[in-house]
């Protein structure tokens, strides 16, 4: 029998029985769609990771601590000597090339009063003059603070676009006084508006001096204990192709100011890109889970296309008969219904694709969540859906083809 017969009389045999097929389909299609959308979903998630990462600033290194020192058993001084400080970051500012800026920053955590409106638990952001630059949040009124604001301790701060819009209302603030806790501090400037990057609201916070926040915001038990110790420094390089020179300079200076090899150097110098691969692979494992979980939906899919064969078989046993009577081979009849099969998973499957697709353009548009359609996975859900057809619809067909003629023709 010609293939295009074949595909014309399985086509006949799902149009006489539109509800049911559209019914069988549904499986494949909402397994299909789920495949896509979850996809989409996770490579959205990798985007807004990425972007918020880039959105921080450009060609920048990040310094950290690669684990902690100081427990039982360090030797003596060890401890103390093994930790970024504030002087590492100057070092590495004045001593080094090919850097544009070079950030610090130790957080605190106040009421803000002026006048009679308070905000509390406010974060303080103990920063260093190059905090615009390298961000990538400029000022929008008035002036960041400069060098000589940090080598005085000048108790001067700058507030961030919500947190001055909550403090001042329409009034401006620049040089007005805010109380941060029971330090009284000027207010030189305001930052542009930059809104939420990962868990941190920039708009929300008070930028001063790190020099004040290590003398006016750290309790001096504290401050005795661990120094002007810094969680981390974030480097600018100035370009793009001088970043491996430039963490290769850092690591030489650390271990050189730290004493220790670079082997044993106790500071990890990673870049953003470094970041977004660290975060891909926590997101692949997610997304890898999100696409098993939607394939069940296609597998549950298949299990009704085997069932709804099984009683087409059922069905149509003496259709059966009469066509083996008149010439038909078991591998034509096995073709017939293998083709149905075929037929409602891969019209399931380009439906699953138009409802996933739709879905996931649906939840970028209305919802918070971004989507990213892969193409990958579009592809991928198709010849899924085919392959379930084949496999689930095989065992049908192949009972329809080895039945028996004569008994096909006087089934009641």
């Amino acid at each position: 029998m010609a293939l295009s017969e074949i595909i014309r009389i399985a086509w006949e045999g799902l149009v006489s029985n539109k509800l049911r097929s559209m019914l069988t389909m549904l499986g494949v299609i909402i397994g299909v769609a789920a495949v896509i959308i979850m996809i989409a979903v996770s490579a959205g998630t990798e985007a807004t990771i990425a972007d918020q990462i880039k959105s921080l600033g450009t060609n920048l290194l990040f310094v950290s601590q690669s684990f902690s020192f100081g427990g039982p058993g360090a030797r003596p001084g060890e401890g103390s000597s093994n930790f970024l400080s504030y002087d590492d970051a100057l070092a590495i500012g004045n001593d080094l090339s090919g850097i544009t800026g070079v950030v610090i920053d130790r957080n605190s955590t106040q009421s803000v009063k002026v006048g009679g409106t308070s905000v509390d638990e406010v974060e303080i952001v103990g920063t260093t003059p190059d905090f615009p630059g390298v961000r990538g949040v400029p000022v929008s009124k008035g002036r960041f603070f400069n060098q000589s604001d940090m080598e005085r301790k000048a108790k001067v701060a700058v507030l961030g676009y919500s947190l001055a819009e909550q403090l001042f209302g329409e009034m401006d603030p620049i040089g007005n006084k805010v109380l941060v806790g029971n330090v009284t501090l000027s207010v030189v400037g305001v930052l542009a508006e930059k809104g939420v990057v990962g868990n941190t609201d920039y708009d929300a916070r008070l930028y001063t001096p790190i020099t004040v926040v290590f003398q006016r915001f750290t309790p001096s038990q504290f401050s005795r204990v661990i120094g002007d110790r810094v969680n981390s420094i974030v480097v600018q390089v100035e370009n793009q192709d001088q970043i491996d020179n430039v963490i290769f300079q850092i690591q030489l200076l650390l271990a050189k100011r730290h004493d220790t090899t670079l082997d044993e150097l106790p500071f990890t110098v990673r870049t953003q890109q470094d970041i977004i691969t660290t975060q891909e692979s926590t997101t692949a494992a997610f997304r890898s889970l999100l696409a098993w979980v939607a394939a069940v939906s296609l597998v549950v899919g298949g299990i009704g296309i085997m069932n709804i064969m099984f009683v087409s078989v059922t069905e149509r046993t003496r259709e059966i008969g009469i066509r083996q009577a008149v010439g038909a081979t078991p591998n034509d009849i096995r073709m017939q219904f293998l083709t149905e099969a075929l037929m409602l998973s891969l019209v399931g499957g380009l439906m699953g694709v138009i409802a996933g697709v739709g879905g996931s353009w649906i939840f970028d548009a209305l919802g918070d969540m971004r989507t990213v359609v892969v193409p990958s996975s579009i592809l991928l859900a198709f010849i899924s859906a085919a392959g379930v057809g084949i496999f689930f619809g095989y065992y049908p067909a192949n009972k329809a083809a080895q039945l028996d003629p004569i008994e096909a023709l006087h089934y009641e």
